[in-house]
This record gives C-alpha cells, sequence and structure tokens, in this order.
C-alpha cells in the first residue's frame, strides 16, 4: 500500500506495516525529507541555524526497546505540526525493524555488536548493520562543514538503581563538557565510560568520524503504550532543542554519578551461569570475595581489589558475548 501524502507523524507506524510513502521525497513547513530505505529518514532543514550540528537520532538497534521509538514519534509529529521548528540536518534510523515487529530483542544476531566496517559476517542484521553504517557515513560526508552527533536511544532489559543513564563509548576523540551539562539537564543520573572499543552503533559514530556520541538508557523495556513518556519529557526537550539548531538547556553535571568499567564479563562456554539474581538491577553492588560467575572455559570470576558495580547482566547472550559490565564510581566526568 502506497501513501500520496507523506506524513512524519506516521512514518514509523508506517515502517511497521511495511507501507512504503510515495513520493519518497518531499516537503514540510520547516524542511524537507528524505525516505532513503525502510526505517532511515533524513531531514533538511529551510533555515540551517548557526548552532546547528549534523544529528543522528537512532532508535529500535534492539527491536523490544519501543519508549525510544515513541520518543521520536513525538519530536517527528511536532514537527509536523509545526508546533517544533526544523534547524539542523538530522538522519532518524529505526534500527532493527523485523526484531521490532516481532517485539523481541534481536533475530538471530544482537545488532549492536556489528558496527564494524571490517564486518564479514553474512545474515539479515549484518546486512542491516551495513546499511546503517553506509547511511551514517553518506550522512556526516554531506554535512562534513558541520559538528557531528549520534544520539542512540536505548531502554534497559532489567531496572536500574540509576533510572536514565549514558553510555559513552571509548574512542580516542574527546566528550566536549558541555555534553555533560546537557545530559544532566535532560535528567540524565548517571553516565557510564567504557574502558576499551565495543563495536555499538553509537561508538561507530564516536570512533569512525569523532562524532559526540552515546547510547542512552531510557527506562526499563515495555511494550508500546506502556512507556512512562513523561518521564522523558526532559529528553525530548533535549532532541527538540538539536533538531531545531538551539543549544539545548544546561545544568551542572554534578546531580550525575560517573562510573568506568573495569571488567567486560565474557561468555565463553554452554556451561555459564551468573552468581546473582536474575532481576538484579544495573548498577547493584558486590564486594570484594563475591563470586559473580562460573564458566566451564573461563573458570569462576571473583571480585579482587575493590569493590564492584554490574550493569547488564545478561546469561542468555551468545558464546563469545559480553555477559556484563562491571563497573567503578569516579569522580569526576572524564
Amino acid at each position: 500500500m502506497h501513501k500520496d501524502t507523506f506524513m512524519l507523524g506516521q512514518w514509523l507506524d508506517w515502517t511497521l506495516d511495511d507501507e512504503r510513502p510515495s513520493p519518497r521525497i518531499g516537503r514540510f513547513a520547516s524542511g524537507s525529507y528524505h525516505l532513503h530505505r525502510p526505517g532511515i529518514l533524513e531531514l533538511t532543514p529551510n533555515i540551517l541555524r548557526p548552532d546547528a550540528r549534523a544529528c543522528v537520532f537512532s532508535a529500535a538497534i534492539h527491536g523490544n526497546e519501543t519508549a525510544p521509538v515513541e520518543l521520536l514519534g513525538e519530536w517527528l509529529a511536532a514537527l509536523e505540526a509545526s508546533t517544533l521548528q526544523l534547524g539542523a540536518p538530522v538522519l532518524v534510523i529505526l534500527g532493527n525493524i523485523p526484531a521490532l515487529k516481532a517485539q523481541q530483542r534481536y533475530i538471530t544476531t544482537n545488532l549492536n555488536r556489528l558496527f564494524k566496517r571490517e564486518l564479514a559476517d553474512q545474515g539479515d542484521e549484518p546486512e542491516r548493520a551495513r546499511q546503517l553504517m553506509e547511511a551514517v557515513d553518506t550522512f556526516y560526508a554531506r554535512h562534513h562543514a558541520l559538528p557531528r552527533l549520534h544520539y542512540d536511544l536505548h531502554t534497559a532489559i532489567r531496572g536500574s538503581l540509576h533510572t536514565r543513564f549514558a553510555v559513552e563509548p571509548f574512542a580516542e576523540s574527546a566528550t566536549d563538557p558541555e555534553q555533560w551539562e546537557w545530559l544532566a539537564a535532560a535528567d540524565m543520573q548517571a553516565v557510564l565510560h567504557q574502558h576499551q572499543h565495543s563495536w555499538t552503533f553509537s561508538h561507530y559514530s564516536k570512533h569512525y568520524h569523532g562524532a559526540q556520541a552515546f547510547t542512552f538508557e531510557l527506562g526499563q523495556v515495555a511494550p508500546f503504550g506502556h512507556n512512562d513518556m513523561d518521564a522523558l519529557a526532559p529528553m525530548l526537550t533535549l532532541i527538540s532543542a538539536l533538531g531545531s539548531g538551539y543549544t539545548p538547556p544546561s545544568q551542572s553535571a554534578s546531580t550525575m554519578a560517573f562510573y568506568r568499567v573495569q571488567h567486560e564479563l565474557m561468555r565463553h562456554s554452554e556451561d555459564f551461569t551468573l552468581c546473582f539474581d536474575e532481576d538484579v538491577p544495573n548498577f547493584s553492588r558486590f564486594d570484594i570475595g563475591t563470586c559473580l560467575a562460573k564458566d566451564a572455559a573461563a573458570g569462576d570470576f571473583v571480585v579482587e581489589e575493590t569493590p564492584l558495580h554490574v550493569v547488564f547482566p545478561n546469561a542468555q547472550v551468545e558464546i563469545g558475548a559480553r555477559a556484563a559490565l562491571l563497573v567503578a564510581p569516579e569522580r569526576t566526568a572524564n
């Protein structure tokens, strides 16, 4: 079924319904759109504001994480209604469309471990990773004169002692101090600094393009219509400001807790277990001497030198994949 009139606010629904609007290029009040392929929508403003950045906003890299999809839907609807004006180029991405339709994390393999230019894997999710990397490369090249930014929006599998937090990917390029103030004003409660390369989507933009980039965890996984969107209003304000080409609100970063990854706990065998309750919240603390995991190949992992907090624990990951991040608090943002 083809649509004669493209509507920004309905793009997400049409993507899920396999409806392909016609034409794929057109205009709205404050800009123009180009639907490159399913789930990849580029917006170009009529008037580029002086503070504009080349912005990538992505969601549904994991298909069961619906709050970010609803958040971007609200923002697009406001653009269409002209209650917001587009003032910066924006690439809007829905990552794993089949998984989003199925309301599951992924279909065959975790898309958010595949964003590496040397990727040789075959299959639907590796092919989607290549499509998304190409889209980001082309977008940043088109807007090469602008500062680059990528916010990859997620929700976590489990609850968290910090309900909303950001993961800063590891890369050679530094994070601008203003980003911490923007995140604090967007009601992020914590920041987690990655300690090594991890081939996530936000890492791709930071590592290969020097973008200001984060993975955002915006609460806990829930079905469509069951997300607390009121709690995400400050995040919508941040996205709206960036999309409008304005400098976002800021406040002191001292309101956020900062952590740095100390270890990646990997699953090396079929015979692998985590030694704590399945429903333990992210950032739970474990003292020295605590056994955190048992693995037939790697042996036991015991906390040795300093207490550690666990983030993203998941014993059901594929063999060779990360089963948890083990982190420690830091006093400062960097």
